[in-house]
């Protein structure tokens, strides 16, 4: 019987400023669609996505949603799933703790940096964000929230949620928040290998993997 891989529990294995130029360097692989370019399903699709997201409206599209707009049927459903996301059963705060770890050991500065402002808006503490840099085997989780950050280094490792994992989330989250996680945790996985491999440069206000 083949045995589980081992999770990465702690801080993970990317130097952030090596990190930032290994992805980041010499710069976007795709251009992005101008602004006044996009049309506007697309415009609608994104707001209601940033109202979900507790972020205002906007007229100035981020580079990623542009570059992903080259691709409508993608860029569409990419962005009802993070609606449907954004406004599951999963809470904010706890969906935040989810996706800040996946972006953390995915090595992601765009996702990591925008998760952070996003988690703040959540609930997410400052101590709780750094506490996802070192990992569930770090000290000061309740037993709950270990799970969840555990439940996405079990993921990565060994595409499966282990035992006592899942048997500590069941006890107080129902079938469709333990559907939704693994679904979830994919999802932004799937994020993570597109912005890193597109090159997506940071926002003005986005730090990348140094971002708290």
């Amino acid at each position: 019987m083949a045995q589980p891989r081992e999770p990465e529990t702690g801080p993970g294995g990317f130097d952030p400023e090596q990190r930032h130029v290994q992805v980041l360097t010499p710069g976007p692989r795709i251009a992005a669609i101008p602004n006044d370019e996009i049309d506007q399903e697309s415009w609608d699709m994104v707001n209601t996505l940033r109202e979900a997201a507790g972020a205002p409206p906007t007229n100035e599209m981020p580079a990623f949603m542009r570059i992903m707009a080259k691709h409508p049927p993608i860029f569409h459903r990419q962005m009802e799933m993070g609606n449907v996301l954004f406004t599951g059963r999963i809470s904010p705060r706890e969906r935040e703790l989810a996706v800040l770890r996946i972006s953390w050991l995915a090595g992601a500065p765009f996702e990591w940096g925008e998760h952070v402002a996003i988690a703040k808006r959540s609930s997410v503490s400052d101590e709780e964000i750094e506490r996802v840099t070192q990992g569930s085997s770090a000290s000061g989780w309740s037993e709950h929230d270990g799970a969840i950050v555990s439940a996405v280094e079990e993921l990565l490792a060994d595409f499966a949620i282990s035992d006592p994992t899942w048997t500590i989330l069941a006890r107080t989250w129902d079938e469709q928040k333990l559907i939704e996680l693994p679904m979830m945790i994919g999802q932004y996985l799937t994020t993570a290998f597109l912005l890193n491999s597109l090159r997506v440069q940071l926002g003005d206000t986005n730090r990348g993997l140094r971002q708290r």
